[in-house]
């Protein structure tokens, strides 16, 4: 029987994953599972958010199971007190001896683009000019959507694959983002040292239903699909929509055209289940609110069939009886494993 995919062992550890959208944590203790790790996440005093290692030292009750005092957590069982980088500070019951060793691991954390992101490795390490740049995020021309958040019961880069297919729309999402030349158009592939592009042009077909009603041209346009992943587990999905005629890689992009992106962030919980966060940014129809929510509940529909799919891919790989196979579709997908793979094996040497 062939191996696992490549990249499925381990996770990239020095670098940022989202733990949850801003507005996700306050005061109260959440308890979080990210890379096999249990996390506490609070907000102190002044509203920083806190991440500490969710399991008292003495008997690794969670701390999410305590209560806040001040800046500090309290052990929910004998009281150990702890603040935000982590120290005892407190330990009630041998106030004049306390365990010299009681202490827990403290995460970097910052909010950025309305998300929380947590560095995962080494907190000396944590270079907060690595969270990803979003251009024209203030922009008041560019619209946005609310910020999704799904839970999927597959590993992360099952998620990942499926972001660096662009094929896959003809099947999976039928009445969203499919449309002519989905299934067939030949694709383009750029590799780079943190991450890859599978790409295409699709020039005068109908546009996506999904579309379809955004665009101040038509019926026919010039179609991009841009599928792009970055390390660790980043996906940025770049629709470009141009009047016939307007589009092509040796053009820039037509001042007539839509832009939408779609930003995913992807966070491994485990080897069998991840949380899949993502909003979308164009450049039409900024004040729109009621675009903003149909395209939102759009993605909200699409992904779902992305869900079903991809927890059924995980239930058959784990339980795969006979070999499995690569198509040339999967070639955007296991370069992107091997870089994760190889990202993996240097944070190991």
């Amino acid at each position: 029987m062939r191996p696992d995919l490549i990249g499925a062992e381990g996770y990239i550890r020095d670098c940022w994953y989202v733990a949850g959208r801003s507005e996700d944590f306050g005061r109260e203790l959440s308890a979080v599972r990210m890379l096999d790790e249990e996390i506490v996440i609070y907000r102190d005093t002044k509203g920083k958010a806190i991440a500490l290692e969710d399991a008292c030292p003495h008997r690794k009750l969670p701390l999410s199971r305590g209560t806040i005092e001040g800046d500090h957590v309290v052990c929910g069982y004998h009281g150990l007190t702890f603040d935000c980088s982590g120290e005892c500070v407190i330990a009630p019951t041998q106030l004049d001896n306390p365990p010299r060793r009681a202490a827990v691991h403290s995460y970097a954390a910052e909010d950025r683009w309305g998300f929380l992101w947590l560095w995962m490795g080494d907190p000396d390490k944590a270079d907060r000019d690595k969270i990803i740049d979003i251009p024209n995020f203030d922009n008041p021309t560019w619209g946005k959507t609310a910020k999704g958040a799904m839970e999927m019961a597959c590993h992360y880069l099952y998620i990942t694959d499926n972001l660096l297919d662009p094929s896959h729309v003809a099947w999976v999402h039928l009445t969203s983002f499919a449309g002519a030349g989905t299934d067939s158009h030949p694709l383009d592939l750029e590799v780079f040292d943190t991450g890859v592009v599978v790409s295409r042009w699709i020039y005068d077909e109908p546009p996506a239903p999904y579309y379809k009603p955004m665009l101040p041209f038509g019926p026919n346009c010039d179609r991009k699909q841009h599928y792009e992943c970055r390390l660790p587990s980043t996906a940025i999905n770049m629709s470009v929509y141009a009047p016939v005629g307007e589009g092509g890689p040796d053009k820039p992009i037509s001042p007539n055209a839509l832009v939408n992106i779609s930003y995913n962030f992807i966070t491994p919980v485990d080897g069998e289940n991840s949380r899949y966060f993502w909003f979308q940014h164009r450049n039409m129809h900024a004040e729109d609110s009621e675009l903003s929510e149909r395209m939102f509940q759009g993605a909200i529909m699409a992904f779902t069939e992305d869900k079903d799919v991809l927890e059924y891919v995980q239930t058959g790989m784990a339980r795969r009886k006979t070999p499995y196979l690569n198509l040339g579709l999967d070639a955007g997908a296991m370069r992107f494993r091997s870089r994760v793979a190889n990202a993996i094996l240097a944070e190991e040497s």
